[in-house]
C-alpha cells in the first residue's frame, strides 16, 4: 500500500528513523511522495532514492559520524582561532563531507539532480535567512530564478542540515544575489503541512515520523551547559511552529520517537547508542503500526 511520509528533523537523533523506517517496510507499506527537515531529510533522500531499510542501515553503519564534523585549518596555533573561524565563516564545521557523502549514495541510485525523481516525489525544508523565509526545495527554487530540475539533491538536503553555527551556512547564489540558507528546523521541523490543504482531499494517508514525545508530554530539557543551552534553544525555536499546527486530528498519524537523552549535536554518539536509537525507532513504529488505522 502507498502512503505519503513526514520526517522529522532532530540532529544526530535521526538514526532513530532509520529503525522506523525498517518497521514500516515490514508493514509492507511504501512511499509515494516524502517531504522532511534537517536530518529527516537525509533518511527520506534516500529513501526517495530507491535504497531499501536494510541499505540504509548499512550505509549509517558504515558512516563515521566524526568526518562530518569537518573543520577548517586554523591559520593560527591557538585555541581562540576556532572561535574567529566561526566569526567569519558563520559555522564550526564546513558541511561539506555530508553533501559529498550524500551525492556519492545517491548517485548510486542514479540520482544526482531533482530531474531524476518523479515530480513531487520530494520535498525538503530549508530557511533563508537573508530574505527571512522558508524555502521549500525544489518549489521554491524558480523564484530566485534556479532551475529546480538541474538542482543537486545533495545539496538541498546539505541546505536543510545546516544547523546554525554549528555548521557554515549554505551561500546560495541567485538572481537577485547570494542568500544565506540555514537548516529548515529554524522555521518547520516537522512539515506535515506540506500534505494538508484545505478542502483537498487526501490521495492517500499520511504518516509522520516525529523524533520528540508527544506535544502533550513534551520532555523538559535539562541545562547544566553551554551545549545543553543550545540544544534546548534549538529544540524550542523549531518545535514552535509545528506545535501550532498539529492537533489531536494530526497526532492520530504520528508516530512518536522520544529521544530526550540524546543531544541534536552529539556527534560523538557511540556505536551502543547509535544502535539503541536504531532499535527505539523500531519499536515506537511497530507498536503504532500495530493500531494505526489508516
Amino acid at each position: 500500500m502507498y502512503i505519503d511520509g513526514v520526517f522529522s528533523g532532530g540532529g544526530i537523533k535521526g538514526f532513530a528513523l532509520v529503525g522506523a523506517y525498517e518497521a514500516i517496510e515490514e508493514k509492507g507499506l511504501k512511499f509515494q511522495r516524502l517531504a522532511a527537515t534537517s536530518a529527516g531529510s537525509i533518511v527520506a533522500g534516500l529513501i526517495a532514492a530507491g535504497y531499501s531499510s536494510k541499505e540504509i542501515y548499512g550505509l549509517v553503519d558504515e558512516l563515521d559520524v566524526k568526518k562530518i564534523l569537518d573543520e577548517r585549518p586554523l591559520w593560527l596555533p591557538i585555541p581562540f582561532a576556532k572561535w574567529l573561524l566561526l566569526y567569519w565563516r558563520l559555522g564550526l564545521y564546513k558541511g561539506h563531507y555530508l553533501e559529498k557523502w550524500l551525492g556519492e549514495k545517491l548517485a548510486a541510485k542514479g540520482i544526482k539532480k531533482f530531474k531524476d525523481l518523479p515530480p513531487d516525489s520530494f520535498r525538503v525544508i530549508a530557511s533563508d535567512l537573508t530574505n527571512g523565509k522558508m524555502m521549500i526545495l525544489p518549489n521554491d527554487l524558480e523564484k530566485y530564478g534556479i532551475p529546480w530540475w538541474s538542482f543537486s539533491v545533495a545539496k538541498a538536503i546539505r541546505m536543510s542540515c545546516s544547523i546554525p553555527y554549528f555548521f557554515e551556512p549554505v551561500r546560495l547564489p541567485t538572481a537577485n544575489g547570494t542568500v544565506i540558507v540555514v537548516d529548515g528546523g529554524v522555521l518547520s521541523n516537522f512539515p506535515m503541512w506540506l500534505f494538508d490543504q484545505e478542502n483537498v482531499i487526501k490521495e492517500r494517508p499520511v504518516l509522520g515520523i516525529k523524533l520528540s514525545s508527544d506535544f502533550q508530554e513534551h520532555e523538559k530539557h535539562v541545562i547544566t551547559n553551554a551545549i545543553h543551552l543550545f540544544g534546548a534553544l534549538f529544540e524550542t525555536m523549531k518545535d514552535a511552529h509545528d506545535a501550532r499546527y498539529i492537533s489531536r486530528k494530526h497526532e492520530k498519524n504520528i508516530i512518536f520517537i522520544p529521544t530526550q537523552n540524546v543531544i541534536p549535536i552529539e556527534f560523538e554518539l557511540t556505536d551502543e547508542k547509535k544502535e539503541a536509537l536504531i532499535q527505539l525507532g523500531k519499536e515506537r513504529a511497530q507498536a503504532f503500526l500495530r493500531q494505526w488505522s489508516y
